[in-house]
């Protein structure tokens, strides 16, 4: 049983877990990627971005079948960067740049 079906969740892609509450779950081996695409992304947008805005990008390109759950992430790709870029203006649109705080 692998770390998403013991929480009832899903894998979003290898290394990257959401549980069915979503509490998301990033393997160590992921944050040096995510960071990378936080770089790539702030860049592409002219946003702060972050490795949280990053992570909720990532999710709702899932969600949206914009990415492969079985493919590993990888900071170099022009097509998942595209897709994260327009979710992360999405994020900044709602939430600003303080996703997740509890101000």
């Amino acid at each position: 049983m692998n770390q998403a079906e013991e929480t009832g969740g899903r894998q979003i892609v290898p290394g990257f877990f959401l549980s069915a509450s979503g509490q998301a779950t990033i393997e160590p081996a992921l944050h040096g990627v995510l960071f990378d695409l936080a770089l790539a992304l702030e860049e592409a947008t002219d946003l702060p971005v972050d490795v949280q805005h990053t992570a909720a990008a990532i999710i709702m390109a899932s969600n949206q079948g914009e990415i492969d759950f079985a493919s590993p992430l990888r900071s170099d790709d022009p097509d998942v960067n595209l897709a994260l870029a327009r979710h992360v203006r999405r994020l900044f649109a709602r939430y600003g740049p303080g996703l997740g705080s509890d101000d």
